[in-house]
């Protein structure tokens, strides 16, 4: 059987919006030896060729007038220049109808604008091009938006993080056709994670807490990254930050979009991470420069956040010099 995948497209369109995802599934269809195990199009808006973001030109295989045939997996690409997404009629009708037989719909960075625009969002959890997401949330307040996720799942409706992440998104639906093993050797041939290492901040807390500097919870950030092997629970944030806990953990959630403990978490790993790539110290001596109780609780936030142990880390990632 193959599995029908549409990537909708118009001028001013990321190309690897389009080209990432559609190479990790007909990569799967080679390492399954099936070259119809997959079939991608090219949907566009117009009739092409039109120019993408890169200058390069995309010629559609079919525009949406012109399209006949099923689909299963329909994805909707996106573009850096969010100015070029607005709103279309003929678009926004053809992705209602057919939202309504496809298995699967979703979207590839600010892609997730033109599903919005659809109408297709409403009470939906989601994920976008973190720069786009308070975009996004303005623009849909009946859509949960999560700015910080690689890619999201709600029901049939998939949406990914900016760029790349479409291809991690590919990768997620090629594991759910077909299996993880399937999936482990795509991800091998086109050097990627089967699950990437954290989210859109790529696991910088410091990148995270630029989001409310200036703040008190701001401050708290940048003392949590100052002090890692300090007490930092909720309780001595709060009595540092001079709230109630139960104000404290509200206000930053509210601000930060994370609670204190992940934040924590987070900030821990992501020294871990960095002392683990550059050093050759023992890993428990790494665990206690981080900050986390013991080896075993450093062990298990790198399994909770990126699925690997730190000596598998470490036997990846490692300088080599």
């Amino acid at each position: 059987m193959t599995i029908q995948v549409a990537v909708l497209a118009f001028p001013g369109v990321q190309l690897l919006d389009i080209a990432g995802p559609a190479d990790v599934f007909m990569e799967a269809a080679r390492q399954l030896n099936d070259a119809r195990a997959y079939r991608v199009q090219i949907i566009g808006t117009e009739s092409g060729p039109f120019k993408s973001s890169s200058g390069l030109y995309v010629t559609p295989d079919a525009t949406l007038q012109s399209f006949r045939g099923s689909i299963d997996t329909l994805l909707v690409a996106g573009s850096p220049d969010t100015d070029v997404i607005t709103e279309n009629s003929t678009r926004d009708a053809w992705l209602k109808k057919r939202a309504k037989s496809v298995r699967r719909i979703g979207s590839v960075c600010t892609g997730a604008l033109i599903l919005g625009m659809a109408g297709l969002l409403e009470g939906k959890r989601i994920t976008t091009h973190w720069s786009s997401a308070e975009k996004l949330a303005a623009m849909f307040p009946q859509t949960e938006v999560d700015p910080d996720c690689i890619y999201l799942r709600d029901g049939n409706l998939y949406t990914s993080a900016g760029v790349t992440a479409g291809m991690d998104l590919a990768l997620a639906m090629v594991e759910e056709d077909h299996g993880r093993e399937l999936a482990l050797k795509v991800a091998r041939e086109m050097v990627m994670f089967v699950k990437r290492p954290g989210g859109q901040s790529q696991f910088s807390s410091h990148l995270a807490a630029q989001h409310t500097e200036g703040s008190t919870i701001g401050q708290i950030q940048a003392y949590v990254l100052a002090n890692l092997r300090a007490d930092l629970s909720v309780p001595q944030l709060a009595e540092r930050a001079r709230m109630s806990e139960r104000s404290f953990a509200r206000t930053f959630k509210a601000e930060s979009g994370s609670t204190p403990a992940s934040f924590v978490e987070a900030a821990r790993l992501d020294q871990a991470r960095r002392l683990i790539e550059e050093q050759s110290q023992p890993l428990k001596r790494i665990a206690q420069l981080c900050g986390f109780s013991n080896l075993d609780a450093m062990r298990k936030a790198f399994m909770r956040r990126i699925s690997i142990g730190p000596a598998e880390y470490r036997r990846r990632f490692a300088s080599k010099e």
